[in-house]
């Protein structure tokens, strides 16, 4: 007799009820496409800000030491600290190697070019670097990655381009240098002759350097397996207070904060694990980079949950209303039922499961669309799909079946309410 009832209340009020499907499936919807957004836009807007540049430096060990003290930057005949060339892809091999998404190191040399008096910073670097890993992986990587936005006219060198050279804008408008030129470039035991192939434009100092590849570099300066420091692009969580306090003194956490720390990608537990791989090494994050990503991760996720809360917010209120109308409506039938002896439990559990079979198809329709949704944003925001997550399922039925159950509440109260008496006599 329940289900013949709770049967015969649905086909009867089948416009109401798929009104109250829809706008459950409505609520679903939204709530879904911004769940699976909000929790796959942290990698996507990480993404997005890698291609901005790196956000953490390595350096050596009193090299650091020296920036932290005074701030000093790398001067023509300072004497140099050096990382080792060969330790570089033990960075890839680090807990969160995974994360890593391109780094490239830099040697610092000065030169004269076409026998100027004033000597010019020379920059060794890797522009496409392949490299075979000891995990048995191999990575491209370098600055045409981690650079992309620099305007190029012309072309990014090669790794095997070692009689070419590129110069930066400043330094070829001050000299009157364009593509093609050859460049008599000289240090203390070698004279080299180099043709530009790019010029670049950074829109920093760097636009006032000259680049080649790392061994040119190394050979003007006469040594071997050294850098001067790595630029690292890495995806990070936002800081948190454990993240702050690591980042002030790992020995001062606790084992199981430690645990918690080191294996979330927060950019201080990158520093320190790139730390431990290379010798006498510092790896400080870039932390205006670092902090920015953090902040605007922390908006996008904020932004989301707002508009999930408002969208289901707005179902909530919809639903009730529905729910309202269709008890007014019934307000003989639940009269009747209560002038033969029916309680109000019995007659708001038939209410509530006829609501809640509706609210599931709908959010069932709900979630898929929303998952159709999820990939249009995907696409046209970042140009990539967002895979859904499976935790959005619990979450999106539970949040649907409170926002009914909210939403019965007025209904719940008019039926309790309700004298059989005055409604069988039709007032």
């Amino acid at each position: 007799m329940f289900w013949r009832i709770i049967r015969g209340a649905l086909f009867r009020q089948k416009g109401k009820m798929l009104l109250i499907a829809f706008t459950v499936a409505l609520g679903a919807s939204l709530a879904t496409s911004m769940l699976n957004t909000m929790l796959g836009v942290g990698d996507k807007v990480n993404q997005e800000l890698k291609t901005y540049g790196a956000n953490i430096n390595v350096l050596p060990k009193e090299a650091s030491l020296l920036d932290d003290l005074y701030g000093m930057e790398e001067k023509e005949g300072q004497v140099q600290k050096y990382l080792k060339e060969d330790e570089l892809p033990k960075i890839k091999t680090i807990f969160w190697a995974y994360n890593i998404v391109d780094y490239t190191p830099y040697f610092n040399t000065w030169v004269s070019v076409n026998n100027d008096t004033k000597h010019t910073k020379m920059v060794g670097t890797w522009f496409d670097k392949h490299m075979d890993l000891p995990t048995g992986e191999s990575i491209d990587t370098g600055m045409i990655r981690l650079k992309n936005w620099w305007e190029i006219e012309g072309e990014w060198l090669k790794e095997d381009d070692t009689d070419f050279v590129m110069v930066g804008k400043l330094f070829a408008d001050r000299n009157g240098y364009k593509l093609g030129d050859t460049l008599d470039i000289k240090s203390a035991t070698i004279n080299k002759k180099l043709t530009i192939k790019g010029i670049f434009s950074s829109g920093s100092d760097e636009d006032s350097f000259i680049y080649v590849p790392l061994s040119v570099a190394q050979n003007f300066a006469s040594v071997s397996n050294v850098v001067n420091k790595v630029e690292v692009s890495a995806l990070t969580t936002p800081d948190n207070d454990l993240a702050r306090k690591a980042a002030k003194n790992p020995l001062s956490l606790t084992i199981k904060e430690w645990e918690v720390w080191y294996c979330t990608a927060y950019v201080s537990a990158i520093c320190y694990q790139i730390t431990e791989v290379m010798t006498d090494s510092v790896a400080k994050p870039i932390r205006q980079v670092a902090e920015s990503e953090g902040d605007i991760l922390n908006k996008t996720t904020l932004l989301m949950i707002l508009i999930t809360v408002l969208t289901l917010i707005g179902s909530g209120f919809g639903i009730s209303n529905l729910i309202t109308a269709s008890v007014m409506e019934r307000s003989n039938e639940i009269g009747l039922q209560k002038a033969i002896g029916a309680n109000n439990g019995r007659i708001i559990g038939i209410i509530l499961v006829e609501i809640i079979i509706t609210a599931i198809f709908g959010a069932v329709i709900g979630y898929f669309v929303g998952l159709a949704l999820t990939q249009v944003i995907g696409i046209s925001v970042f140009g990539s799909a967002i895979a859904p997550t499976a935790m959005v399922i619990p979450i999106v039925a539970i949040l649907i079946v409170l926002v009914t159950l909210l939403g019965s509440i007025p209904a719940i109260r008019y039926l309790l309410n309700l004298n059989p008496t005055e409604v069988l006599h039709g007032r």
